[in-house]
């Protein structure tokens, strides 16, 4: 089978298009049939040797699936055919992978392969912060640091499903447009006095902020929550890892939330499962997940690139056949 390997952690170049065997599923694994790869932020880590998880040399990355099942165990939940989202952590960017049950999730049949690709880390881990980590209330309004940014699109998309008004605060230009209609009750461009115009258009603060961010903007951003408000660190995509001063959030009655997905579903393993089932209602209620930009499994080096050096809007997905 066709598929991207890293040979070379030197970043996307590192990548080559190899034909490799194709996965021999193990005792009670699934074979999927791969249709489309969504490209996120640990793809580009993982080329560079910079990510938690760093496999031995060479392998392929990918860790966002929508496919079908091509083979299943016997007494599977999962049959042949069926349409599928992957939690695959590795092996997606190719034209099949072997992975276990609690891997798989049903594509719901209101969603295309690459809607399903789009709907991976990021939905899980907007979903778990404004639900498990922040117990956001419908009414309540949501800030958005990044907004134009993967996590900052899934973010802007599940507050709204969720009932928020939501306030997408975003430092590329030109994406007034697209932000709105995601759903964006505001758009605030982080230029000079952003701070004052989201506590003039929320009336004192945001309830909850999303900061996938970090870096030089924290400490003004934490000056936009309201009180009882609750700031959620999600990442650090701006490089600089911010300190809290720790006056502003005791004065101001604020809370500190970190949420780390991916290392909370090391040890609460059924996790992903219960936040898809509510993905699955959101979908049936008419939320989408967008897909800003499609490339072709042999443009992953440039998608990786284009990630890295900001081109990438909202989600982009690799379409592998």
């Amino acid at each position: 089978m066709k598929a991207q390997v890293i040979v070379n952690e030197v970043g996307p170049e590192g990548l080559e298009l190899q034909e490799i065997p194709a996965p021999e599923p193990q005792a009670g694994q699934y074979l999927v049939d791969v249709r489309s790869c969504g490209v996120c932020f640990p793809d580009l880590l993982m080329s560079r040797g910079e990510y938690q998880l760093r496999p031995p040399l060479p392998f392929v990355p990918g860790t966002e699936v929508a496919g079908v099942v091509a083979a299943a165990p016997e007494g599977g939940r999962f049959a042949v055919g069926d349409h599928v989202v992957v939690a695959s952590m590795l092996g997606g960017f190719g034209e099949q992978i072997a992975v276990a049950e609690q891997q798989l999730f049903p594509l719901p049949d209101e969603l295309s392969f690459d809607e399903g690709a789009a709907l991976g880390i990021n939905f899980q881990t907007a979903l778990f912060a404004l639900k498990m980590r922040a117990n956001l209330r419908t009414g309540e309004t949501v800030g958005v640091l990044g907004s134009a940014g993967g996590i900052g699109v899934a973010s802007i998309i599940v507050a709204k499903a969720l009932g928020a008004r939501v306030v997408a605060v975003v430092h590329r230009t030109g994406n007034e447009e697209m932000l709105r209609a995601l759903g964006a009750d505001e758009v605030i461009a982080l230029t000079e006095g952003w701070k004052d115009r989201v506590l003039e258009r929320t009336g004192g603060g945001v309830d909850v902020l999303i900061d996938p961010v970090g870096g030089e903007v924290f400490d003004e951003a934490l000056r936009t929550v309201a009180p009882d408000g609750r700031f959620v660190v999600i990442g650090f995509a701006a490089g600089g890892i911010p300190t809290v001063k720790l006056n502003r959030v005791l004065f101001r009655n604020i809370s500190v939330v970190g949420a780390a997905w991916g290392e909370y579903i090391r040890t609460h393993p059924e996790v992903p499962g219960l936040l898809h089932e509510d993905i699955v209602r959101l979908v049936g209620e008419g939320m989408r997940p967008p897909v800003n930009h499609v490339y072709e499994l042999a443009e992953l080096p440039q998608a990786l690139t284009d990630l890295a050096e900001g081109r990438v809007r909202g989600k982009a997905v690799v379409r592998i056949s």
